[in-house]
């Protein structure tokens, strides 16, 4: 593979590490050899490579191929990725101060200073479109591969799922978006304008509809996409329409169909030791302990920017005053997930609030980086009790989240008062419940509350500023693609 023609941004060691290990897997190789120096506005691949023609033929193709398809979670999910910036950083949970890398762009995505011109935005447009093209030309030669039934329906269900994902950021992070289905031509790809979110939207709810009848109530593997994932993502994307009903009814059959629970314990949920529990809908996968496994990177890019511990933390995320005020007295989740200062090997402690519920202390250091092997949640239990209870009014299942911390239910004496509808109180049990998981600012523009929320402590947001710009390269690249208002 040519490294030149592919561009990296930031200066972040550790993300250009990790995508280096996804780039280094047998697939994901093949595919980079698809990649044109003169990469087309989608950044796509020509369906017509030979190399991708003469692949597509066994079972262990198709395994290569959808490893390759699961490992670009760790683009999108990585904790300088797309969703971390928008999930946290536009929202009130966290900041950053000095951090490694292009500071100035980094901060754009703080301050709501966006400009089409910012490298991050651009990257992040590329890394979707990346991760897209690889499930679609998966979903394309399984069509016409001869495999068990079984087998071609479950390797679907997983990359509609996964594709879904995908496109339900980008609408929330862009509005209109182009909408790829299918592997095309750089020429055709020009002819590919945005597509009106509410196209984007029913895209998402097709193919999860379809994904969840393909897809099985345990994983095949583990870290692999469920019914039960497929179901509370459809829920949650039909409440991001406004559909209440649709939404209730798919997140529902997720609480009765039993898989899943809440633990006894909060804390438990960040134990290194604990993954793909009972809690767990969907989560990403990985494994510590060396410097060849796709080990997880969350403790060191949350860890405030110092080397007090041996390694550079990139000082992603760092908690606000505002977001620690929010806990109530008692509440042992400000405990689990918020770390409060740091000593270093001569004892000395540095007062700091970040992250805490993906520190690894055990993890070994190899060369200045943690291999840390905590996995990330992107959907687990709580998140779709909570969500039933925004989208009903029922108070019932935010209660029982509110049981498993000890604290008050709602109803009952000694709820705080401030918060006195259901909305207000599912708004605050989702900000210290789901802390640092990338859901904040999703949360408030589903609920139209991010201006009145964030204007009121500060943040400079508009109406326009609900989306981030269209990068300048892509309408440079084709003329034709809109820019949204604002920018």
């Amino acid at each position: 593979m040519d490294t030149k023609c592919v561009r990296r941004t930031g200066g972040n060691k550790k993300y250009e590490k990790m995508k280096k290990y996804i780039k280094s897997i047998a697939l994901a190789a093949l595919i980079a050899t698809t990649w044109s120096c003169k990469d087309s506005f989608l950044e796509l691949a020509p369906v017509s490579n030979p190399s991708a023609e003469n692949f597509y033929k066994t079972k262990t193709d198709f395994d290569l191929a959808s490893n390759a398809a699961y490992n670009t979670l760790y683009t999108v999910y990585h904790p300088q990725g797309p969703v971390s910036y928008a999930g946290e950083l536009m929202a009130d949970n966290v900041t950053i101060f000095n951090i490694s890398g292009n500071q100035a762009d980094k901060w754009q995505f703080r301050d709501y200073t966006l400009a089409p011109a910012n490298t991050m935005v651009y990257q992040f447009w590329q890394d979707f479109y990346k991760s897209i093209y690889n499930i679609n030309i998966i979903l394309e030669k399984i069509e016409t591969a001869e495999l068990d039934q079984a087998y071609k329906a479950q390797t679907k269900g997983e990359m509609l799922f996964l594709r879904s994902l995908y496109y339900f950021q980008m609408v929330q992070i862009w509005g209109d978006v182009p909408l790829v289905t299918k592997p095309v031509t750089a020429a055709e790809a020009y002819n590919i304008l945005r597509s009106p979110a509410t196209e984007v939207y029913a895209q998402i709810i097709k193919d999860l509809s379809d994904a969840k009848s393909k897809l099985g109530v345990t994983p095949a593997i583990a870290g692999r996409a469920t019914k039960g994932a497929a179901q509370a993502l459809l829920g949650k994307v039909y409440l991001a329409t406004g559909d209440k009903t649709n939404g209730v009814k798919e997140l529902k059959e997720v609480v009765d169909s039993k898989q899943y629970d809440l633990l006894p314990s909060f804390a438990a949920l960040w134990d290194v030791k604990n993954k793909n529990t009972k809690e767990s809908i969907f989560e990403i996968q990985y494994l510590g302990g060396s410097a060849t496994n796709p080990y997880s990177n969350y403790y060191l890019e949350f860890f405030p920017n110092s080397n007090a511990l041996g390694f550079y933390g990139a000082g992603m995320n760092q908690v606000v005053e505002d977001l620690w005020n929010e806990y109530e007295k008692g509440d042992g989740r400000r405990e689990a997930s918020i770390d409060t200062g740091y000593s270093d090997a001569k004892g000395n402690f540095t007062k700091a609030k970040f992250p805490k519920k993906w520190t690894d202390k055990s993890a070994p250091l190899i060369n200045q980086n943690i291999a840390a092997n905590n996995n990330f949640i992107v959907l687990r239990y709580a998140d779709v009790l909570l969500l039933l209870s925004e989208a009903t009014g029922d108070a019932t299942y935010l209660n029982l989240v509110r049981k498993r911390a000890g604290l008050s239910l709602y109803g009952e004496s000694g709820y705080p008062a401030q918060y006195n509808t259901v909305a207000l109180a599912v708004e605050h049990e989702r900000r210290v419940e789901l802390a640092f998981e990338f859901q904040r600012w999703f949360d408030l523009k589903r609920t139209n509350r991010v201006i009145p929320v964030l204007t009121a402590k500060g943040k400079p947001v508009t109406q326009n500023k609900l989306v981030l710009p269209i990068p300048n390269i892509v309408r440079d690249q084709n003329a034709k693609i809109t820019q949204n208002a604002g920018y």
